[in-house]
């Protein structure tokens, strides 16, 4: 990853260009940055006062908090739920979330839903009674 130039060096940059009567393409020349980044520093020196960079990264909050995260586990915990639903559920809720943080949520939170075994898929044919013949089903005579 990147990091910002340092500080000293933004510092003698907008110093050539304010006070040295440096043009900014001169003093991108002159030390190795591009005109765009000197035009930049210039225009954060004089909105500012300061040429000290932004912060980079950082932590983003999450959109599922408060009220919602209440709303939510009681939610998973009372009925049978899929993510979209989930989506969509808190989409009327006015809660504008995608399918992704719903399911780092659901994770996060150790909110699964498991089928119960009456649902599960039926096993392989060696483990079924065979079937009986159609005229037995259908009570002919």
């Amino acid at each position: 990853m990147a990091a910002p130039y340092s500080c000293d060096l933004r510092e003698r940059v907008v110093e050539a260009v304010e006070r040295g009567g440096m043009s900014r393409n001169q003093a991108a020349r002159h030390f190795g940055v591009a005109i765009s980044t000197v035009i930049a520093w210039v225009a954060l020196f004089r909105k500012n006062g300061s040429v000290v960079p932004g912060q980079m990264g950082g932590h983003k909050p999450r959109k599922i908090a408060g009220d919602h995260r209440t709303w939510l586990i009681q939610r998973c915990q009372s009925a049978d739920f899929t993510l979209r639903g989930l989506v969509a559920e808190l989409a009327e809720r006015e809660v504008k979330v995608d399918y992704r943080a719903v399911w780092e949520f659901v994770h996060a939170e150790k909110l699964s839903f498991k089928k119960n075994p009456a649902r599960q898929r039926a096993g392989s044919r060696r483990r079924r009674p065979s079937a009986r013949p159609v005229a037995a089903l259908s009570g002919a005579d």
